[in-house]
Parts: structure tokens; C-alpha cells; sequence
């Protein structure tokens, strides 16, 4: 039986949380007598030693993502390892590429490294992965959550309905009024919630949406590709188009090249992210700031604070998003 596990035991036997078990070992003083009392009890019967502070400055977390050969994982990479190694820990990536299998290795691999906390930038967090994670009594929290978490799941992500509706609204404002979506796979919670940003957008300025100008695709360039292609071959082609990434708007950027087209001169583009090269694309991108690191970031303060045996303060937080102005967005051109 591993370490956390007999944790997870001891608070079952003990009818506490784990956060609360986390609390005895720690010496912490927020515990009633009674409750201590069980508690140390069951700890002895189990011959369970808290890590101390200098074990615990060994241990790792783990950082699981979907996909790593991307700058998109490198930023959430980024944010996460700050904060670990400032704690004295070391940082697991692994990449299980959608893949059930690969999760399940992933979580096998997890209880015998004995880590003891997770990130977990994933498509979808199973309902059997949360029972295994809270079963081994690891703290994890969840970055940008692919659905609606459950409110016991911490959990951080981006206000991507305003940024959907800034981006939208931006365009708005330079004239336009043919404005294309390509957004990411619509049983993302990220990609409804910006679909939702751009059509109350377009309803705030009056304007009709239009069912034909949208696209959903998988956040990646080549699809993204072949849709703006798809839909520069509409009869009225779009004068502006709003991609779910920047990734997408590079595919959008390439469309409009092997048409002919000039960005923003014909058509301007909007992506979402701000990633590093959105500044060093010809032109450079306008798009919508999300807070990658700092996401990351505050998710691995979460799951260090629980880890302390503390509890959070709330269970999800979104960072804002901005939208970043730059060359790849100008007035509409005339009719």
C-alpha cells in the first residue's frame, strides 16, 4: 500500500478529508482535540510518518498535457515549474495525447513514483482518473477544464467568453461586418464559451449571425487551413476572420496567402493566446491574451496549499484575458 493511499485509508476510517489528515501531520492547530485524537490514533495503527519539510523538498509533481510540440505546452510548462522548483520540488511532464492508454500508464507510473501532486492540463478529467487521484490522496488542480468541473475540483481557466466578444468587437468597431469564426472543437468548454463571446458581439452591434461563417476545428493550424480556404470560396467571402488560437490564425494566415490575399488589407485576423511568435509573425498578430503561466502558476500554489493540509479559498478561478492590438487588423475595406 503506498504512502498516500494509507492516507486516503486514514481519513475514511476517520470520517475527515484528506486536507484534514494533511492537518494533523502538519502539526497544524485548526484541528479539534477529538478530531486530532482519532486521527493520531489511526496514524499509529498504520505506522504512517508525515513527509517532513527536507523529504518533501525532494518530491515531485506531476504536469500531464495532452500534447508537448507546441510554444501552447511550453507556456503552461513554464508557469508550473517556477513555482515547483521555488518549493524545492521537481516537476513530471508527461503528454498522454488524448489517449486513454497513455492516461492509464500515466497513473500507474504516478502511485509508483510515489509524486505528490498533479497539474492536469487535459481534454477530460474521467470520472475513474478522479477517483484514482483522490483514492492515492494526491492533490491535483485541473487547468483550462475541457467541461464544467464539479464544484469539489480545483480548477483554473480564462475568461474566454469576454475575450470572445472583445476580439469580436474589435472588429466591429473597424467596419466590419462579415466576420468569420473558426473556433476549436465545440464540446470544449473554452471553444462555446468564445463562440458565445463572438455571437453576443455580433448581437450587441445588430448584426444577423450567420451559421455559414463559422467553423469548428481542433485549435491546430491545419484544419484551420482548409477551413478559411472553405470559406474565402463563399460567394461573399468574410473581411475579417476570428480564430479560437493563434495556431488556427496561422492556418487562416496561410489560406489567405495561397489565395492572394493580404492580411489586413483584404482580410484582417484575430487569433487567441498570445503566444510568443504572435509578435513576430509578418504582419504581427492581433489577438486575445489568456494568462498560460500564470494559469499554471496559480494551479500549482493550489495543489502546494493543499499539500500543506490548507484549504482554498475558492475552488475555480479565471484569470482575465486582453486583447492585444497589433498589424493583422485594420478598417474593413470598401465594397
Amino acid at each position: 500500500m503506498t504512502r498516500r493511499s494509507t492516507m486516503a485509508d486514514i481519513a475514511s476510517q476517520a470520517g475527515v478529508s484528506i486536507s484534514t489528515v494533511s492537518k494533523v501531520l502538519n502539526g497544524r492547530s485548526d484541528v479539534s482535540a477529538q478530531t486530532r485524537a482519532k486521527v493520531q490514533r489511526l496514524l499509529g495503527q498504520h505506522g504512517y510518518t508525515a513527509p517532513g519539510r527536507q523529504e518533501r523538498a525532494g518530491g515531485l509533481i506531476e504536469f500531464v498535457v495532452n500534447e508537448l510540440d507546441s510554444p501552447w505546452a511550453v507556456e503552461l510548462i513554464r508557469g508550473a515549474e517556477e513555482v515547483v522548483q521555488k518549493a524545492g520540488m521537481g516537476l513530471v511532464v508527461s503528454a498522454v495525447h488524448g489517449r486513454s492508454r497513455l492516461a492509464r500508464q500515466w497513473l500507474d507510473a504516478l502511485a509508483t513514483r510515489g509524486s505528490l501532486g498533479a497539474i492536469l492540463v487535459i481534454s477530460e478529467l474521467s470520472p475513474s482518473q478522479e477517483r484514482e487521484l483522490r483514492r492515492f490522496g494526491i492533490p491535483f488542480a485541473v487547468v483550462h477544464p475541457a467541461a464544467d468541473p464539479s464544484p469539489d475540483v480545483p480548477s483554473v481557466g480564462a475568461t474566454n467568453w469576454p475575450g470572445g466578444f472583445t476580439a469580436t468587437r474589435h472588429l466591429i468597431e473597424l467596419g466590419h461586418r462579415r466576420i468569420a469564426m473558426i473556433g476549436g472543437p465545440p464540446g470544449r468548454l473554452s471553444s462555446r464559451a468564445r463562440l458565445d463571446g463572438y455571437r453576443a458581439a455580433l448581437e450587441e452591434a445588430g448584426i444577423a449571425f450567420d451559421p455559414s461563417l463559422v467553423r469548428h476545428g481542433d485549435f491546430g493550424h491545419e484544419l484551420a487551413h482548409r477551413h478559411a480556404l472553405d470559406l474565402l470560396a463563399l460567394p461573399e467571402r468574410p473581411t475579417a476572420i476570428f480564430a479560437g488560437s493563434d495556431h488556427q490564425s496561422l492556418g487562416a494566415y496561410r489560406a489567405l496567402r495561397d489565395r492572394g490575399l493580404r492580411v489586413p488589407e483584404d482580410v484582417s485576423v484575430v487569433g487567441f493566446d498570445d503566444l510568443p511568435f504572435a509578435d513576430w509573425v509578418t504582419p504581427r498578430l492581433t489577438t486575445v491574451r489568456q494568462p498560460l503561466s500564470e494559469m499554471t502558476a496559480l494551479a500549482a500554489h493550489m495543489v502546494l496549499q493543499l499539500l500543506d493540509g490548507d484549504d482554498l479559498d475558492t475552488t475555480r478561478v479565471e484569470l482575465a484575458t486582453k486583447l492585444v492590438i497589433r498589424e493583422s487588423t485594420a478598417p474593413a475595406p470598401a465594397d
